[in-house]
């Protein structure tokens, strides 16, 4: 399919099981990227958009073998004025026809948005332009690394993150906090709110008037002012990992949002310039093919390199 920034070309889409299900306003943001919203929900309304050749609302859910008439879609000035997105190719720890599983560097945003014009998905998008359909089924803070899930058929989208929902999709973090953490296990049923701070940014905290939030930490190793810890999400919230250990007292190191920002600093003088969240570990069964899927990452190398010198600062002390 083209999308036209002039001209009166029409184009009709045969839909097939990729997009099967999805809302059709949601299908035409997903291709048409660049197209500002105003524009999309416009032609929708002004029955520009057809299916099958009858006028559908947005909330219309798209089925195998619908045709869909796509009208000339304007580009927005500043999104044709961008180059093409690539970068360097993503790892890829796993890939079959249904999904694939990334190890995304510290750093990338999973997504564009907030003043950022591309993050892993819209790379994914460029670097794989022979695939139909990409969409990520979970989330990671840009500067955590690790294990991400994308979905390739709208039916493994759709049943994974279903599994995410009933907490059948095991997850598990590496992380070090300042403070000696005391318990070999301890179970965090803590839950967060959402707000907005006075300049606008996205904090979350714990309160009895949030969503339900529940982490199981266990402690992997302890130093004399530090503790690496694990932690399994049984609940996904936004910055849970984060908000949950920085209300027990014990902050992640290099956290720029909840964290001890003087330690942060004399640490980042120090070689560490990130936070220390690592996705390290998945499991779950396949969600078409059934059978255990399980994988695992180590932690990458500048966050290997900050446990040794906790260690040699412990043996020198």
């Amino acid at each position: 399919m083209m999308i036209q920034g002039k001209g009166n070309i029409v184009r009709y889409e045969q839909i097939d099981e990729s997009a099967a299900g999805q809302r059709i306003d949601n299908y035409f943001l997903r291709i048409a990227k660049g197209v500002p919203k105003s524009h999309i929900y416009r032609i929708l309304r002004d029955g520009e958009v057809r299916v099958n050749g009858q006028r559908v609302s947005q909330t219309y859910r798209l089925c195998v073998g619908d045709e869909v008439r796509i009208p000339p879609l304007r580009l927005a000035r500043s999104f044709m004025a961008l180059p093409s997105f690539v970068g360097a190719p993503l790892p890829v720890v796993f890939e079959d026809e249904f999904f694939m599983v990334l190890n995304k560097p510290a750093g990338n945003a999973v997504h564009g948005g907030s003043g950022i014009s591309s993050g892993v998905i819209e790379q994914l998008r460029a670097q794989r332009p022979e695939l139909r359909m990409l969409e990520l089924v979970h989330r990671l803070d840009r500067e955590t690394s690790g294990l991400l899930i994308v979905a390739k058929k709208r039916s493994a989208l759709t049943a994974l993150q279903d599994m995410m929902r009933k907490g059948s999709v095991e997850k598990r973090y590496f992380t070090i906090v300042a403070g000696q953490w005391p318990n070999p296990l301890q179970h965090v049923h803590a839950p967060l709110l959402k707000y907005l701070t006075e300049s606008g940014e996205r904090r979350v905290r714990v309160s009895e008037a949030g969503k339900p939030a529940y982490s199981v930490i266990r402690l992997l190793k302890r130093w004399q002012r530090f503790s690496m810890l694990e932690v399994e999400l049984k609940t996904g919230r936004t910055h849970q990992i984060r908000v949950h250990l920085s209300h027990l007292g014990f902050p992640l190191v290099g956290d720029d949002k909840y964290g001890n920002f003087l330690l942060n600093r004399m640490l980042a003088n120090d070689g560490l310039r990130r936070m220390f969240l690592h996705a390290a570990k998945l499991a779950f069964i396949h969600p078409i093919k059934g059978g255990e899927m399980m994988f695992e990452l180590p932690l990458p190398a500048e966050l290997e390199s900050f446990v040794g010198r906790l260690d040699r600062w412990d043996a020198g002390r």
